[in-house]
C-alpha cells in the first residue's frame, strides 16, 4: 500500500510560499503544492498570513503523481495548523509587588489628561 493515497491527512513542512501557492515537503521523496485556491474558502490575498516557511502543517492529498513524486494538496477543509501547547511560566512575585503601579498611576493619569487637552485643542 503506498505511503501516499488520494483523501489522506498527513503532515509536511513548508518549505516556500509564491504567490500562487505553497510548496511542502514530506521526506527525500515527495513534495507537493497547495494552490492558492484550496487554501481557504474566502479570498487569500497574501498566503503568509496563513503559513511560514519552516512551519510543520497538516495536508489533505487531492493527487498523487508517483512518476515525479508531486502530491497535489489541499487545507481548505481541514485543520491544517499543529496545535502547540504553551508551557505555563509561573509567576514570580517581586517585594515590589503592586507598589511600582501604585505609585507610577498618578503620573500616567496625568500625562494621559494632559495629551487629551492638547488634542481636542
Amino acid at each position: 500500500m503506498p505511503k501516499y493515497q488520494k483523501g489522506k491527512i498527513v503532515e509536511g513542512i513548508v518549505t516556500g510560499i509564491e504567490s500562487y501557492g505553497i510548496f511542502v515537503s514530506f521526506d527525500e521523496f515527495f513534495s507537493g503544492l497547495i494552490h492558492i485556491s484550496e487554501v481557504s474558502h474566502n479570498f487569500v490575498k497574501d498566503l503568509h498570513d496563513f503559513v511560514e516557511i519552516g512551519e510543520n502543517i497538516y495536508v489533505e492529498i487531492l493527487d498523487v503523481d508517483e512518476k515525479q513524486n508531486k502530491l497535489k494538496l489541499s487545507i481548505k477543509n481541514i485543520n491544517y495548523k499543529k496545535n502547540k501547547v504553551k508551557r505555563k511560566r509561573k509567576i514570580i512575585e517581586t517585594s515590589l509587588g503592586f507598589k511600582t503601579l501604585a505609585y507610577k498611576l498618578p503620573f500616567w493619569i496625568k500625562e494621559n489628561l494632559e495629551k487629551n487637552q492638547n488634542v481636542s485643542k
